[in-house]
């Protein structure tokens, strides 16, 4: 028997989510053959994020073959309202029929409806809890099926104010809050995918130079699948003035998965791939961070411990950790950086 169980509140009540230790989950894709070696999961895996062919078998394996699913059946639910939209309405006295205050079947003489646009999955989580990996993993893992062979990756980094404008504003110190973004951006750039906008590009940024790379951009065409990593996609809409609020780029997810483990696991996490970083990225010449490459071990310990209490911790605390509930699945890590239970929202 299978250790799933619904995951319960204090006072006894049950949730909208089952809940599903390592063991039941990893059992859900068993006879599914992995289609990645061990060197391209090394290739994959960001600095510090310990991942291995094991993890990659037993947690992420059983992720995409549940996408594969959500993505099959959102197709036949896009067939289905085509059906609906362009099927000739009965008359009346025949079955199928409506009364003269009804609605009926379909639309006389409607036009087909637009293709099916892209399936769309947000990955959200904290700085350093493994979003990057994740997300190249789920885009290599999803391609091999043959239902939706292209998949394309994008991150919401490219959607932040360029430094000049963060320091015009002041707020090159919260880089990382919602406020630092370009928000209306990105939810024409989510929009215009929804839509089925043939060819969509959105913004590079450039980790090694910590800012937006001018006249460049990145071309997302028609894809299968589209992951959009971040910090903050999981975010609602923000309230206007007048109190009303807009849309939010989570309103036009398909699926939804947020990344989460324990503050000081992920904190640790940050130290120690703010260290690994200073054995190689910022020892490049034009990394922004060039300056921290010839910190001593005890000062480069120091500043990312500072960066973190003051920076990431609270951006996690206000911002990125309340949005946990918002997503449909949830996988949380254990302090080695493996995925030990996992929470998925009922249909």
């Amino acid at each position: 028997m299978q250790r799933i169980r619904e995951a319960r509140l204090v006072n006894g009540t049950t949730t909208p989510y089952v809940e599903l230790d390592r063991t039941a989950w990893s059992r859900l894709a068993a006879s599914t053959p992995l289609p990645l070696t061990a060197e391209e999961v090394e290739r994959l895996r960001g600095l510090a994020d310990e991942i291995d062919l094991a993890e990659v078998r037993e947690v992420y394996l059983p992720l995409t073959r549940l996408l594969n699913l959500y993505v099959r059946a959102t197709g036949a639910l896009h067939q289905a309202t085509q059906t609906f939209l362009t099927s000739e309405p009965p008359h009346p006295g025949e079955p199928g029929a409506t009364g003269a205050n009804g609605t009926n079947g379909g639309v006389a003489g409607a036009a087909p409806t637009a293709g099916r646009t892209p399936f769309v999955i947000g990955i959200a989580g904290s700085v350093a809890v493994g979003k990057s990996t994740v997300a190249r993993l789920l885009r290599e893992l999803l391609a091999r099926w043959p239902d939706h062979p292209r998949v394309s990756l994008v991150t919401t980094d490219g959607f932040l104010l360029p430094n000049a404008e963060l320091e015009r504003r002041g707020l090159l110190q919260r880089k990382g809050f919602p406020e630092s973004y370009d928000q209306r951006a990105l939810l024409r750039f989510v929009v215009a995918v929804k839509s089925g906008v043939p060819v969509v590009t959105a913004p590079v940024y450039s980790h090694l130079k910590y800012d937006i790379v001018p006249d460049k951009r990145l071309e997302v065409r028609a894809p299968d699948i589209l992951l959009i990593e971040g910090l903050n996609v999981l975010q609602p809409a923000r309230a206007h003035e007048d109190g009303r609020r807009g849309l939010a780029v989570s309103d036009f997810f398909d699926f939804s998965i947020y990344l989460d483990a324990s503050p000081a696991d992920v904190r640790e996490w940050y130290v120690k791939r703010f260290l690994a970083l200073r054995e190689t990225a910022f020892r490049d010449e034009e990394s922004y961070f060039r300056r921290y490459a010839d910190l001593s071990h005890a000062e480069a310990v120091e500043r990312a411990c500072r960066l973190w209490d003051t920076i990431n911790g609270p951006n996690l605390e206000q911002n990125v950790q309340p949005t946990r509930g918002r997503a449909r699945l949830v996988l949380h890590k254990g302090a080695d950086h493996s995925v030990t239970r996992v929470r998925l929202r009922k249909i």
